[in-house]
Parts: C-alpha cells; structure tokens; sequence
C-alpha cells in the first residue's frame, strides 16, 4: 500500500508565491497542473516494461511511484469532487491516462478555485477542509518532483522544465529542514551554490540530484 498524506501545513508553503508564478505561464493553477501532469505522462510512456525498476523513491519501484501519484490525486481531489475513474487492475499507463481524464475534468469545473475541497481522513489523518487553490499548487509539486524519480528509476528524460522547478524552488520555506520535519520528506541533500535549479528542487525535497539506479 503506497502511503498517501494530506497536510494543511505543507500545502500552505506552496501558495504566496506559486500561483502568481504559474499564472504568468498558464492561465490558472489549474492548467499549470495538467501541463505537469502531461510530463509525468511522458515519464510513464518510457516506464513500459520497467515497472520493476528501483526508484530514488526508497522502497519503491517505478510502478510504485505512479501508483502514488494516482493515490494522492484520488484521495485529495477526484473522489472529494465525486470522479471515480474506472482503471484496469494491472495496466499502469493506462490507469494513468483514465487518471489524467478525471483531472481534466475535475480541473475544468467551473468556480472549482473559488471553493474548498472536503479530503477524508485516510489512515491517521483526520478529515479536513483545504482551499482549492491551495491544494493543486502542492500537488503541481508533487507531481513535479515524482516526473523526476520516474524519469531516473526507468532511464528516461528526466529533465524538468527550469521555469516549472523555478515556481516550487523560490516558494519552499526558509528552514531547510521544515519539510523534512514533516515526516513527508527525506532530509535535504546538500548541492553545491552554483547548482542548477532543478537540482536545488530536487535536494530540498530530499532527492539526491546524482542518484542512479543499479
């Protein structure tokens, strides 16, 4: 079972700055979503076959990741707004297309950014209320940063767009240990000053940026 968590404390970090970021390159947080998610797309179409690769994720593999990413968005988004998609027990592209489906219809409700988001209590976390426009900015990182440990584990293009790793990397908190203290991350690796911005992305979140697989 791939853990799936919601915090309030967390989304909080990946808003002030976030949405004026995003929406300087797409219309809404929204479309800014579905064009991360497309990317993840590429990385699950290299993934064919591989699925038993081992991700920079520990303990988990590249089938793994994906099935994260289709948890986390069930729980915090599609099943709150009433999508359920119906996917295959054993096809993990395909449960990922009929995923990136319900996005898009779920993102393309109207007023949905004007509303909060109902997420049930899973496992020991309690139910709780997040704005909308609060929750899909974590999430854009999220998938952002899970594009990357695909991409690696299955020996694909793992380059991130610099502009989208700008957006996450000039919001994340001052401590540099404040999401590793959630518990959510692994502690940050060190990089050298003159890293380049996916890079500095990927070490805050707990990614060493050299990580290869065996």
């Amino acid at each position: 079972m791939i853990p799936i968590e919601h915090s309030p404390t967390l989304t909080r970090w990946c808003i002030a700055g976030c949405e004026a970021m995003m929406t300087e390159m797409y219309a809404d947080v929204g479309e800014f979503h579905l064009a991360v998610c497309r990317r993840f797309g590429d990385a699950v179409q290299s993934a064919d076959g591989k699925w038993d690769r081992l991700s920079p994720c520990a303990s988990w593999d590249a089938r793994a990741v994906v099935e994260h990413v289709i948890g986390f968005h069930d729980v915090l988004l599609l099943r709150p707004l009433g999508l359920k998609p119906e996917r295959p027990r054993d096809d993990p592209q395909r449960r990922w297309e009929l995923t990136f489906h319900a996005l898009h219809d779920a993102l393309g409700r109207e007023g949905l950014f004007e509303r909060v988001v109902q997420v049930p209590a899973v496992g020991t976390n309690q139910a709780t209320t997040l704005d909308a426009r609060k929750l899909v900015p974590s999430l854009t990182r999220d998938v952002l940063v899970h594009t990357w440990d695909l991409a690696r584990a299955v020996g694909a293009d793992d380059r991130l767009d610099p502009g989208w790793c700008a957006v996450f990397v000039n919001d994340l908190p001052a401590e540099p240990t404040a999401l590793s203290a959630s518990g959510m991350f692994a502690a940050p690796v060190a990089v050298d000053d003159g890293a380049d911005v996916q890079s500095k992305l990927l070490a805050r979140l707990g990614r060493d940026p050299s990580w290869r697989g065996e």
